[in-house]
């Protein structure tokens, strides 16, 4: 059998047979599983190593967004005077419901950014043999997950100093945002894997990042887009978890279980197939760098 060595001096054939079948369905997570320690500590350089040299250090990643949100809030709220249809009756600022949408926005493009040079910037690593190449894009995507959380916390922050309100229900804003993290997984294996021989894909995912964010409902809901236009919306991943991000974090309401399980099954999925693609594909790195 392909991939799978039987050592009659060690264990039985059955206990390899369980461990190499466990090792294909753990797939996407048999990397992070097996080698926590060293994802957590690359994941931790990523995010220490951007605020390097910076007077304030790490308290940047919970400045920045109260920054973000100040400029959000005067370039929509005071000189373009933007309104959310769904707020006629509430105080919630158009900053607001756009700054959630950001915050989903702004891990997925993180992501697919980085991506494509994911393997590329780091040829020392390619080189060694040893070294599980596929941890890379879990210890991005844990880096990014970081500041999402830095975003969220300076969030409920916000809305607790400036609104004196906060709906229960933001607590499920994790949970909302659990299965974007599991295609974004997929599609940052699948370009980290493509940008090694297309490196022209830097140039694309960046231009697309900017598209995906226009195209949902960030700006504005889908009841605003002309009828002949929302379908092409509504195909883009972000839109949903935007709109259920938004609706626990600003209108108090449950999640869509259903529409989350739904995602969820076709970002596993997705997972699987990215890890596949940069599984097979992994040999031919050293000779492309």
């Amino acid at each position: 059998m392909h991939g799978l060595a039987v050592d009659p001096g060690s264990d039985s054939f059955m206990t390899q047979f369980i461990k190499f079948a466990g090792r294909r369905l753990l797939g996407p997570f048999s990397a992070l599983l097996g080698h926590r320690s060293l994802t957590l500590e690359l994941a931790k350089r990523d995010i220490l190593g951007r605020y390097r040299g910076a007077s304030f250090g790490l308290l940047w990643s919970l400045i920045s967004p109260f920054l973000m949100l100040g400029v959000y809030t005067f370039g929509f709220g005071f000189v373009m005077k933007g309104h959310w249809p769904q707020t006629k009756d509430t105080n919630v600022p158009f900053a607001v419901i756009l700054f959630v949408a950001l915050i989903v926005h702004g891990f997925f493009a993180e992501c697919l950014n980085r991506s494509p040079t994911l393997i590329t910037s780091q040829p020392n690593f390619v080189k060694r043999v040893i070294f599980p190449l596929d941890i890379l894009p879990w210890s991005m995507l844990l880096s990014a997950l970081f500041h999402s959380m830095m975003n969220i916390a300076a969030f409920i922050l916000l809305r607790l100093v400036i609104e004196h309100t906060l709906t229960w229900t933001v607590i499920y804003l994790p949970l909302v945002m659990l299965p974007l993290v599991f295609l974004t997984l997929g599609v940052s294996w699948l370009l980290a894997a493509l940008g090694v021989y297309l490196r022209d894909i830097g140039q694309v995912t960046s231009v697309l990042a900017t598209a995906m964010l226009f195209m949902s409902s960030a700006m504005y809901p889908l009841s605003a887009v002309p009828e002949r236009y929302r379908f092409y919306f509504e195909l883009n991943p972000l839109t949903f978890i935007i709109d259920q991000a938004r609706e626990v974090a600003l209108w108090g309401n449950t999640p869509n279980w259903f529409g989350l399980a739904l995602y969820a099954l076709f970002g596993l999925f997705t997972a699987y197939v990215g890890h596949a693609c940069f599984t097979a594909t992994r040999k031919g790195f050293g000779d492309v760098l």
